[in-house]
């Protein structure tokens, strides 16, 4: 799959309403998102592969490619109460019927303030930005311990392509076990950005016991792909035709995977401007201050005792 990100957004110095973002993701999703031939959804065999960090992480199947795919009419599943919607579709063209009783859905859902979503890995959102978060679901693996990917691409700007800037916290609270923060920025104002976790959830609700780890590949550039014709997503991605593309892989040959449940699940944020900056969580901050208040209050202590003991000592009479 090539996800594509402007990288100008071209909103000046106003960021356009929630309402008017999800409207400009829907309309630009068919075209920008699914509908390109060499746009593929990647499956590897994972079975003789010992070392998790290999690259590729197994031998590959032929891609699904999503230009092939069915879509569902995307106003069955909007709905304006929560700014989201989903698209879901599976190959037209399916003999082994390996998408029988399953589908690959990109639900999009914009948001009217600041917060996080109930669900990890629960990324920081604002009211500029929108959350594409893709769901394999029920598709019949071609191997036994079928691992899958994501090709994404985005403009890149100028002739080289933005790399993928790593973001390292002590701080797991929202996602546990995840101390990492990826993220893509176009401009150095910055313009706009793309945020995720390295991490995918075999299970829905996602946690800890069905998290899976996830390798990004470097950016490289890409052949042009021409912009499809509608005004609409030509005024929102402009006329720059430089891509760069990448490699989400999700999982590794060993612990959890989609063989579990047959079920697959992987977030990103994308939004104009600058990217929310993650605090620490109060959870955290209490840990901290007990762990370097503790020390402290037992110095204090200690100092009281020996201040009190020496006072006692001091008030003694000696009988002789």
């Amino acid at each position: 799959m090539r996800g594509s990100v402007e990288h100008s957004w071209g909103w000046g110095h106003s960021a356009p309403s929630p309402l008017l973002l999800l409207t400009l993701f829907l309309f630009a999703a068919p075209f920008g998102l699914l509908g390109e031939t060499t746009r593929q959804l990647l499956e590897f065999d994972s079975t003789n592969v010992s070392d998790t960090a290999a690259k590729p992480p197994g031998t590959p199947y032929p891609p699904y490619s999503l230009a092939d795919f069915s879509w569902n009419n995307i106003t069955d599943s909007l709905d304006p109460a929560t700014l989201s919607a989903t698209f879901q579709g599976h190959p037209m063209n399916d003999p082994t019927r390996t998408f029988a009783n399953g589908s690959l859905a990109f639900r999009v859902q914009a948001f009217s303030r600041s917060s996080r979503p109930a669900q990890p890995p629960r990324l920081l959102h604002t009211a500029d930005t929108c959350q594409l978060e893709v769901a394999l679901v029920g598709a019949s693996p071609r191997g036994n311990r079928s691992l899958f990917g994501l090709e994404v691409a985005t403009l890149g700007q100028g002739p080289d392509c933005p790399s993928v800037q790593e973001q390292h916290s002590i701080d797991d609270e929202y996602a546990p076990a995840v101390f990492q923060l990826d993220q893509l920025l176009w401009g150095s104002l910055p313009s706009g950005f793309a945020q995720w976790r390295p991490v995918a959830y075999s299970q829905k609700p996602g946690g800890r016991e069905s998290a899976l780890p996830c390798q990004a590949s470097p950016l490289h550039p890409a052949l042009a792909y021409p912009l499809p014709q509608s005004p609409i997503v030509r005024a929102f991605f402009g006329s720059q035709n430089n891509f760069c593309a990448f490699n989400v892989t999700f999982g590794a040959s060993t612990g959890p995977g989609y063989w579990d449940q047959h079920y697959l699940s992987w977030s990103m944020l994308l939004g104009v401007g600058f990217p929310p900056v993650d605090g620490l969580s109060p959870l955290v901050l209490g840990i901290m201050a007990v762990a370097l208040g503790a020390p402290g209050l037992m110095l204090l202590v200690g100092g009281l005792v020996l201040l009190l003991y020496h006072k006692k000592y001091s008030e003694y009479q000696s009988i002789n």
